[in-house]
C-alpha cells in the first residue's frame, strides 16, 4: 500500500528527509507563533474558541468559530456575549451578560479614581436558556473580570465543526495528522 511511498522516502536520502521534518516543524511552529501574536493583540489567552452546544442558538449555532477580545479599559454591559472559564472547569463558555454589577467605592468609602478600577460582577445566560447560569459557575455567585476570557467581536458560521468532528472521533484527529505527516515527508520540495 506505502511501498511506493517507502522507496521514494529511501531514495531520497537521510539529509532530506531531516530537512523536510525541519520544514514541517517549521510551520507547527509558525503557526503557534500566530497564535500567541494574536493572543497579545486581542488581550486573550484564546483569541479564537468554538461553539459547542446550541445554548446561543439563534445567535450562534454549534460549530460557529467566534473571535475574541479583551480589552483592559473596557467596561461589561448588559447584552455583550462573553466566553468565560469557570476555575476547574476546562471548557469556556460562551454566553451573554444578564446583569451587571459596578462598585463605585472601595474599603474606605473614596469613591475610585477611574471606573475601571472599580470591581464589576457579572451574571449571564445562554440566549437558548430558560434559566441563568449561577449553577454552572460552581460555587461562585458573580463572575468577576478575571474569569472572562474575551468578548464576541466577529464569528464565521459552521467553520468549527473541523474541531468538533476531531473532539468526537479522536481516530480522525490522527488520520488527520499521520497524513500531513507522511505528506511532509515524502514532498520533493
Amino acid at each position: 500500500m506505502f511501498a511506493d511511498e517507502l522507496k521514494t522516502l529511501r531514495r531520497l536520502g537521510v539529509r532530506h528527509v531531516l530537512l523536510q521534518i525541519l520544514n514541517f516543524v517549521s510551520v507547527l511552529a509558525s503557526g503557534l507563533m500566530i497564535w500567541k501574536g494574536l493572543g497579545l493583540i486581542t488581550n486573550t489567552e484564546s483569541p479564537i474558541v468554538v461553539v459547542l452546544s446550541g445554548s446561543m442558538e439563534p445567535a450562534f449555532y454549534r460549530g460557529d468559530l467566534l473571535f475574541l477580545t479583551n480589552l483592559p479599559d473596557q467596561r461589561y454591559r448588559t447584552g455583550d456575549i462573553t466566553v468565560y472559564k469557570i476555575p476547574g472547569a476546562d471548557i469556556p463558555i460562551v454566553h451573554r451578560v444578564l446583569e451587571t454589577h459596578d462598585f463605585v467605592s472601595d474599603k474606605n468609602g473614596r469613591v475610585a479614581a477611574s471606573p475601571l478600577l472599580e470591581k464589576q460582577l457579572l451574571l449571564t445566560k445562554g440566549d437558548n436558556n430558560h434559566i441563568d447560569d449561577i449553577e454552572l459557575y460552581q460555587g461562585l455567585d458573580w463572575l468577576e473580570r478575571k474569569h472572562i476570557v474575551g468578548t464576541v467581536r466577529g464569528f464565521l458560521p459552521y467553520v468549527g465543526y473541523v474541531t468538533i468532528a476531531m473532539n468526537d472521533f479522536p481516530q480522525l484527529k490522527y488520520a488527520l495528522l499521520g497524513g500531513l505527516g507522511l505528506l511532509a515527508l515524502i514532498q520533493r520540495e
